[in-house]
């Protein structure tokens, strides 16, 4: 009896030393992109609230996953190259953060890729565009929800219905994101009998489009058939307002560009009837993920969810698809687990590819119609181009 006694007694003070286990910590994801120095910064701020909107969606507001916390933090790369790589190597050494999300520019970004590789963690990039983020000098850690400039180019041709009759020139910005989408572009038209006849490009931030707009005119106003000005500009100045002021349809020059953001929207009135292609615009998707973002951001923001809105939730979609499969959230199953991993978007289903870990995904034909009662140029779906459409160059390996 004694014996019995003294061992409840003993499993009684066992049970009251036992220490509380405690809740795990929030699994943090870093969003490391530019909030100050560009004009740019505006597409990190629509990419920020997009992605909380995303992770409130997939998680029905509990912001959790799996039972862990998800705990977002934002760093501001100023847009600048070495900054970048300071900040995403605090993200995942002082923060350890499970995964990155960014960059907006795509030159900063190209800077942060060796980072990924060196802190073995993912980097997931969004909104930057060019095809170089997932080419020969990314890494395995590197996925990209973004579109890119095959995308936007192989749309854009697709737009313009290229044949041997149709003489393009050029005006892109001399840096990775104009110079990528302008190679994507021609590498498009190949085959087709169109012509690139010229190329032209401009530094960041030009407001003065002079002599550019001389020399783009000189290369088409002689030509046969149909001639176009393609304009691949994402901040520097108005191009487009630049040159319907000097009057293209003088030598029957058309002017087409690519969707922009709704800020952008209201200088595409000077140009009624053009068409392009366009990575989002909130009236093109028809599905209910795209509905629910309208009606949240609507009501919330008193407007409708613009071009990186969209793209902030699909990679918050694309993390919490990860986080919600994967066995372990270690580096090494987040990969497998994320190559050839399809989800679902504002903008339909998303396929992470695993040969260069691109995000393939839909983009959107269109039509420029001017209605007084709104505010912006309404990109009108002509059709919706799906990934299978575009033959889009795989960029580094990762499965070699």
């Amino acid at each position: 009896m004694k014996r019995l006694l003294a061992a409840l007694a003993m499993a009684g003070a066992a049970v009251a030393v036992q220490p509380v286990v405690a809740q795990e910590d929030p699994v943090r994801i870093a969003l490391v992109h530019g909030l100050s120095g560009s004009p740019l910064e505006a597409f990190s701020k629509q990419t920020t609230t997009g992605f909380n909107l995303g992770l409130e969606y997939a998680t029905d507001g509990t912001m959790e996953i799996n039972g862990r916390k998800i705990e977002v933090i934002e760093k501001d790369t100023q847009f600048k190259p070495d900054v970048a790589r300071s900040v995403l190597a605090e993200a995942y050494g002082d923060d350890d953060v499970l995964i990155a999300v960014g960059g907006t520019s795509s030159g900063v970004t190209t800077a942060m890729l060796p980072i990924a590789a060196e802190y073995e963690r993912i980097l997931l990039v969004e909104p930057a565009v060019a095809d170089s983020l997932t080419g020969p000098d990314s890494n395995r850690y590197v996925f990209k929800t973004s579109r890119n400039s095959s995308m936007d180019m192989q749309a854009q041709a697709l737009a313009l219905n290229p044949d041997e009759n149709l003489n393009v020139a050029t005006l892109a910005e001399d840096y990775a994101f104009g110079r990528d989408g302008i190679a994507a572009f021609k590498r498009a038209l190949e085959g087709t009998g169109a012509t690139v006849v010229s190329e032209e490009y401009v530094p960041l931030q030009t407001t003065d489009y002079t002599a550019t707009i001389e020399r783009l005119f000189n290369a088409l106003r002689d030509k046969e058939g149909r001639k176009v000005v393609l304009i691949y500009v994402a901040g520097s100045g108005d191009p487009m307002g630049a040159l319907v002021q000097a009057q293209p349809e003088r030598y029957d020059i058309e002017i087409s560009t690519g969707g922009h953001i709704l800020p952008v929207l209201p200088t595409y009135k000077r140009v009624p009837g053009m068409e392009g292609a366009i990575y989002y615009y909130y009236e093109a998707p028809d599905n209910a993920i795209n509905d629910w973002l309208v009606e949240q951001h609507q009501e919330r923001f008193g407007s409708p969810p613009d071009f990186f809105t969209a793209g902030g939730m699909a990679a918050a979609l694309a993390v919490a698809k990860a986080l919600e499969t994967a066995e372990t959230w270690d580096t090494e199953t987040l990969i497998e687990t994320m190559e050839g991993m399809s989800w679902e978007t504002p903008k339909g289903t998303m396929t992470f590819r695993p040969e260069d870990h691109q995000a393939l995904q839909s983009m959107y034909h269109f039509k420029i119609r001017v209605d007084e009662d709104v505010e912006w140029a309404i990109p009108e779906l002509v059709r919706e181009i799906k990934p299978e459409e575009m033959d889009i160059p795989v960029g580094r390996n990762n499965q070699e």
